[in-house]
């Protein structure tokens, strides 16, 4: 009865963890760059007093991310970005961390520097990339960003640094609450020039609507399996209780 009850307990806990995972990816299936939340479990024995496992806990093991590529649509806004394969945009945090991205969607500040869509900073291969004002932003392949002026000569071009891309190993990146990824270790990751960008495009989530949904159904249903246990454990220790007084 105790095995059964606590079993049932952290079973049903740890799938409402789940199910706000999976309700995370679904409302983010359209947000740009966003990379697909799971969860993995593991059976951890409660040992007794005697030594001998009297029940099991569900603990949540590790909260990873599925890496794969999301769709890529051409969007046609030179300050539009999308990571080629792997790789990813580095960010300053603002605190002296850097952060990770594979949303492409670039702005400009008003004094000029290129930031991302919510307002931090990009890294550049030698600080922060500012761009004149009045010109026309171009974006390479390899993250140099390059200016020509709307009027005037418009041959002339003028490189105005490079993005710094970077292409850490996933085991060895974490997921912050506010969707940026970073170092476990809290360190900054090297450039690698082997990461490619496509101008004028956005990758979207790589999440599949219809997966996280049947996802969330089964998790539902996997719910209510473990109330059921719960319930009936409930009534087991009722009849016994009923034996017990009418012994």
């Amino acid at each position: 009865m105790d095995g059964l009850i606590y079993t049932a307990m952290t079973g049903a806990k740890q799938i409402m963890n789940q199910q706000a995972t999976a309700a995370n990816n679904l409302a983010n299936v359209s947000t740009t760059g966003f990379r697909e939340q799971y969860d993995s479990f593991r059976a951890v024995p409660v040992i007794g007093g005697g030594g001998d496992p009297t029940r099991t806990y569900v603990v949540d093991s590790t909260v990873g991310n599925n890496f794969s590529a999301g769709p890529v649509e051409q969007t046609g806004n030179n300050l539009d970005i999308a990571i080629q394969s792997s790789g990813w945009i580095a960010v300053d945090m603002g605190n002296g961390t850097e952060g990770y991205t594979r949303n492409g969607s670039l702005k400009i500040s008003a004094n000029g520097e290129l930031q991302t869509w919510d307002g931090h900073t990009v890294q550049g291969a030698n600080g922060p990339i500012t761009v004149p004002p009045g010109e026309n932003v171009q974006i390479g392949s390899d993250g140099t960003v390059s200016s020509m002026p709307q009027t005037g000569v418009l041959s002339s071009v003028n490189v105005l640094g490079q993005i710094k891309l970077v292409n850490p190993p996933a085991n060895t990146l974490t997921h912050g609450d506010d969707g940026y990824f970073r170092l476990i270790n809290g360190s900054s990751a090297d450039a690698d020039p082997t990461v490619k960008v496509v101008s004028g495009a956005l990758e979207g989530s790589n999440v599949n609507a219809v997966s996280a949904m049947v996802n969330i159904i089964n998790l539902s249903q996997q719910f209510n399996m473990q109330m059921k246990l719960l319930t009936n454990a409930e009534n087991n220790d009722s009849k016994a209780s009923q034996f017990m007084t009418l012994a």
